[in-house]
């Protein structure tokens, strides 16, 4: 799956109250394609984005792009679509120790409602750990948003479909340490 969708840019003031833009970077499916969400800022100056398809497996990728001269990307994670998840439509949120935490959308085994996830920086590499998979019906589904955290380190969410009612309207969760 691929999506034709623009590339992210930087915008930034020219002090005479007008804006000038400029191109981050240009995904070329292989290092993802849609990127939907809103990147973030780690306290290096890095831009962490997740894109909702293309990758090595084609189910999405969370990259990271390091500024310099001119920014250079970096394909931290590509999900397979299985157990894993795929399609991260969600903002990422970063903890004190620089481990990323997202959701997507869907997961193509078990249930498909979509994941809670965390990646985690090693000497290996980035490796990622499903915190929850969701299973429509009492946890919800198909999370778009991103998570923030409590003071306690409880990453809260919301999904949107699913829940305990018969209207399965979505929920607010939490997924705790």
């Amino acid at each position: 799956m691929v999506h034709n969708f623009p590339p992210k840019k930087l915008l930034s003031p020219v002090g005479d109250g007008t804006w000038t833009e400029k191109v981050l970077h240009s995904f070329s499916g292989s290092d993802g394609s849609g990127p939907y969400a809103t990147p973030v800022f780690d306290t290096a100056g890095n831009l962490y984005v997740t894109t909702l398809g293309g990758g090595a497996n084609g189910w999405g990728t969370v990259g990271m792009l390091t500024p310099g001269v001119s920014w250079t990307e970096n394909v931290l994670y590509s999900f397979m679509g299985g157990s894993d998840g795929g399609t991260p439509e969600s903002s990422l949120v970063l903890d004190a120790t620089g481990n990323l935490y997202g959701t997507t959308y869907t997961n193509s085994s078990g249930t498909g409602f979509g994941t809670a996830f965390e990646l985690m920086n090693s000497n290996s590499g980035w490796n990622e750990s499903v915190l929850h998979t969701f299973t429509f019906s009492p946890d919800g589904g198909h999370p778009v948003a991103g998570m923030v955290f409590d003071k306690a380190g409880n990453l809260f969410g919301t999904t949107t479909v699913g829940g305990a009612t018969h209207f399965h309207l979505g929920t607010v969760f939490v997924v705790m340490p």
